[in-house]
């Protein structure tokens, strides 16, 4: 399952993430990093995009990154 399945209100762990070089490391710079707590927060009314909270603080994700973020 990645972070763009999750409904609003669940809170997922980050399991892995797929993507490859700069993309990859931008997500883990904004501490999306394995084993991260993410609660889902809201969905823009057409999907895109997520609003999360991971490590204490408010973070929007386009759904394609998010679809980068696997989560168990």
């Amino acid at each position: 399952m990645t972070l763009k399945d999750v409904k609003i209100g669940q809170t997922v762990k980050v399991k892995k993430i797929s993507g490859e070089g700069a993309v990859k490391r931008r997500i883990m710079d904004m501490g999306m990093t394995k084993g991260a707590e993410v609660h889902i927060r809201k969905v823009a009314p057409l999907g895109d995009p997520i609003e999360v909270t991971v490590r204490g603080y408010e973070l929007s994700l386009r759904k394609a990154d998010a679809e980068m973020v696997e989560v168990e």
